[in-house]
């Protein structure tokens, strides 16, 4: 009785095999003998999906905005418990910022308001920020940076996409400002306007 039901299993099982080795080869064919659109053309069929904007990113895309939106008139009233809340979230995988604490994947950012951009001589930066270490990490030069790393510091390899409300971005700054054994004063609101996030932002309402 155990000799039979042993039999019936290595039977399945091959016929098993045999049924998922003539699946694949049919998939196979169909993917690379051209499928419905290209028979027997060897042409390799679409695959998978696409994740729009993905490749528009890559292919050097237009995906920010002309202009950084100015942040300068939230500064003052800016929420560094705020701003330490979303650097645990979003920015401490990558990123100590203890006095005393040392490089992650990214560089300690104790102190980093107001120093040289990629100066910090034990870490190995990315060529793009190398090729950034003529500035300052003022709070302008941030806002820009944490509105989109990539836009401006071509070829930095920081894997974060940006932040894009305002007041996340002056939460955050300030409190990078504050983790510093010299705090910056606070920038004085600019009298420019803040740039339009969005054309429905930048056109007025009809009456």
């Amino acid at each position: 009785m155990s000799s039979n039901l042993n039999l019936n299993k290595i039977a399945g099982a091959i016929l098993l095999a045999g049924l998922i080795g003539m699946v694949g080869g049919k998939v196979t064919e169909f993917l690379y003998d051209g499928g419905p659109e290209h028979p027997g053309e060897k042409i390799e069929e679409k695959r998978g999906y696409k994740i729009e904007g993905a490749s528009e990113a890559a292919a050097g895309g237009d995906t920010a905005p002309a202009e950084v939106p100015d942040i300068s008139a939230l500064y003052p009233t800016a929420d560094a418990k705020a701003g330490g809340d979303f650097f645990g979230k979003k920015c401490s995988v990558c990123h100590n910022i203890g006095k005393t604490e040392g490089n992650k994947v990214g560089p300690r950012l104790w102190g980093v308001i107001g120093r040289k951009v990629a100066s910090i001589p034990d870490f190995n930066y990315s060529a793009g920020m190398k090729s950034h270490a003529d500035r300052t990490w003022t709070f302008d030069e941030m806002n820009h940076f944490q509105w989109n790393p990539h836009t401006w510091v071509p070829g930095t390899i920081m894997g974060y996409a940006g932040t894009p409300k305002d007041q996340d971005r002056a939460n955050l700054i300030v409190y990078l400002n504050s983790q510093s054994d010299s705090p910056l004063p606070l920038p004085k609101p600019s009298a420019a306007k803040p740039a339009a996030k969005d054309a429905k932002a930048a056109t007025p309402a009809k009456k």
